[in-house]
Protein backbone atom coordinates (compact mmCIF):
# COMPACT_ATOMS: atom_id res chain seq x y z
CA UNK A 1 0.00 0.00 0.00
CA UNK A 2 1.50 3.77 -0.84
CA UNK A 3 0.66 6.72 1.26
CA UNK A 4 -0.59 8.95 -1.20
CA UNK A 5 -2.27 12.48 -0.53
CA UNK A 6 -5.70 13.03 -2.19
CA UNK A 7 -6.28 15.11 -5.00
CA UNK A 8 -6.53 18.74 -4.23
CA UNK A 9 -5.61 18.04 -1.02
CA UNK A 10 -1.73 19.17 -1.52
CA UNK A 11 -0.30 21.86 1.12
CA UNK A 12 1.02 25.60 0.42
CA UNK A 13 4.38 25.58 0.38
CA UNK A 14 4.63 29.16 -0.69
CA UNK A 15 4.74 31.93 2.37
CA UNK A 16 2.70 34.78 1.80
CA UNK A 17 3.24 37.87 3.40
CA UNK A 18 1.41 40.48 2.76
CA UNK A 19 1.34 42.24 6.28
CA UNK A 20 5.57 42.63 5.98
CA UNK A 21 5.37 44.90 3.17
CA UNK A 22 4.04 47.71 5.67
CA UNK A 23 1.09 48.71 3.34
CA UNK A 24 -2.15 48.60 5.80
CA UNK A 25 -3.97 45.22 5.87
CA UNK A 26 -7.79 45.88 4.68
CA UNK A 27 -10.67 44.41 7.12
CA UNK A 28 -14.12 43.75 7.25
CA UNK A 29 -15.07 47.66 8.27
CA UNK A 30 -16.45 48.09 4.58
CA UNK A 31 -19.12 45.52 5.38
CA UNK A 32 -19.87 46.83 9.07
CA UNK A 33 -20.06 49.97 7.55
CA UNK A 34 -23.72 51.63 6.80
CA UNK A 35 -25.25 52.27 3.71
CA UNK A 36 -24.92 55.56 2.67
CA UNK A 37 -28.20 57.42 2.54
CA UNK A 38 -29.20 58.89 -0.94
CA UNK A 39 -32.12 60.38 -2.37
CA UNK A 40 -34.59 58.35 -2.94
CA UNK A 41 -36.32 57.81 -6.62
CA UNK A 42 -39.30 56.18 -5.75
CA UNK A 43 -42.69 57.59 -4.61
CA UNK A 44 -43.33 57.53 -0.75
CA UNK A 45 -46.64 55.55 -0.95
CA UNK A 46 -47.54 52.46 -0.67
CA UNK A 47 -48.63 50.82 -3.74
CA UNK A 48 -52.02 48.61 -3.84
CA UNK A 49 -49.71 45.77 -4.86
CA UNK A 50 -47.35 46.25 -1.60
CA UNK A 51 -49.89 46.79 0.68
CA UNK A 52 -52.32 43.28 -0.56
CA UNK A 53 -48.89 41.58 -0.19
CA UNK A 54 -47.93 42.75 2.98
CA UNK A 55 -51.20 42.28 4.15
CA UNK A 56 -51.42 39.01 3.32
CA UNK A 57 -47.95 38.00 4.12
CA UNK A 58 -48.64 39.34 7.92
CA UNK A 59 -52.18 37.38 7.77
CA UNK A 60 -50.33 34.14 7.17
CA UNK A 61 -47.43 34.43 10.03
CA UNK A 62 -50.52 35.79 12.45
CA UNK A 63 -52.35 32.63 11.21
CA UNK A 64 -49.21 30.81 11.90
CA UNK A 65 -48.93 31.83 15.70
CA UNK A 66 -46.42 34.88 15.63
CA UNK A 67 -46.77 37.07 17.65
CA UNK A 68 -48.69 39.95 17.22
CA UNK A 69 -47.53 43.66 17.14
CA UNK A 70 -50.46 45.59 18.63
CA UNK A 71 -52.92 45.05 21.15
CA UNK A 72 -56.11 43.13 20.59
CA UNK A 73 -59.92 44.05 21.35
CA UNK A 74 -61.47 40.96 20.54
CA UNK A 75 -59.94 40.68 17.05
CA UNK A 76 -59.56 37.04 15.64
CA UNK A 77 -59.53 37.24 11.65
CA UNK A 78 -55.61 37.85 10.88
CA UNK A 79 -56.22 39.80 8.24
CA UNK A 80 -58.14 42.34 10.38
CA UNK A 81 -55.10 41.97 12.54
CA UNK A 82 -52.55 42.84 10.03
CA UNK A 83 -54.82 45.71 9.08
CA UNK A 84 -54.53 47.39 12.74
CA UNK A 85 -50.55 46.65 12.45
CA UNK A 86 -50.46 48.40 9.37
CA UNK A 87 -52.97 51.02 10.59
CA UNK A 88 -50.57 51.43 13.54
CA UNK A 89 -47.41 51.15 11.52
CA UNK A 90 -45.93 48.32 13.51
CA UNK A 91 -45.63 45.33 10.81
CA UNK A 92 -41.66 44.94 10.91
CA UNK A 93 -41.32 44.41 7.15
CA UNK A 94 -39.03 45.97 4.48
CA UNK A 95 -40.26 46.41 1.05
CA UNK A 96 -37.51 46.36 -1.67
CA UNK A 97 -38.12 48.28 -5.04
CA UNK A 98 -36.13 47.42 -7.76
CA UNK A 99 -34.90 49.95 -10.43
CA UNK A 100 -34.78 49.80 -14.13
CA UNK A 101 -30.93 49.94 -14.00
CA UNK A 102 -30.43 46.59 -11.52
CA UNK A 103 -30.24 49.07 -8.06
CA UNK A 104 -32.96 48.62 -5.90
CA UNK A 105 -34.33 50.94 -2.84
CA UNK A 106 -35.81 49.71 0.56
CA UNK A 107 -38.69 51.49 2.56
CA UNK A 108 -39.85 50.46 6.06
CA UNK A 109 -43.46 49.72 5.97
CA UNK A 110 -43.19 52.48 8.66
CA UNK A 111 -41.73 54.98 5.95
CA UNK A 112 -44.35 55.00 3.61
CA UNK A 113 -47.84 56.54 3.51
CA UNK A 114 -50.80 54.30 2.94
CA UNK A 115 -54.25 55.19 1.86
CA UNK A 116 -57.10 53.35 3.13
CA UNK A 117 -58.51 52.83 -0.10
CA UNK A 118 -60.97 50.04 1.23
CA UNK A 119 -62.04 53.12 3.75
CA UNK A 120 -63.54 54.73 0.86
CA UNK A 121 -65.71 51.89 -0.66
CA UNK A 122 -67.18 51.01 2.67
CA UNK A 123 -67.92 54.70 3.47
CA UNK A 124 -65.14 55.69 5.79
CA UNK A 125 -63.56 58.87 6.43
Amino acid sequence: MEDRKEEGAEEDVENNNDDATGEPFETEDKEEQEPVERPRKTSKYMTKYERARILGTRALQISMNAPVMVELEGETDPLEIAMKELRERKIPFTIRRYLPDGSYEDWGVDELIVEDSWKKQVGGQ
